[in-house]
């Protein structure tokens, strides 16, 4: 899945208001990030490299797998696939997105 549809994914589920009430950006390195501004009404989301409350590192195919249902967050996570800065608590909400 490219970056494009990963993105139009995420759009799909966050949808007007994903309750996460604040921003996260998905970063995937050389691949491109995906910016979900969660402050704004409606929320929206973005390819653009903004500053964000959280940013989770991870591989463009690990987020797909996540997006598939073919890898959970969490394991992702204790695995090492998916790195965590900012605020953990945006992180957690993550899991109804995925």
């Amino acid at each position: 899945m490219s970056l494009e549809k990963a993105t139009d994914t995420i759009k799909e589920r966050v949808g007007d208001d994903a309750g996460l009430g604040a921003t996260l950006k998905f970063d995937m390195g050389d691949a491109g990030v995906i910016f979900i501004d969660g402050k704004a009404t409606p929320n929206t989301v973005s390819n653009d490299n903004n500053d964000a409350d959280c940013t989770v590192g991870l591989a463009l195919d690990d987020l797909n797998a996540m997006l598939a249902g073919d890898l959970a967050p969490t394991n992702a996570f204790m695995s090492g696939k998916l790195k965590v800065e900012g605020d953990m608590g945006v992180a957690m909400k993550l899991q109804s997105l995925m």
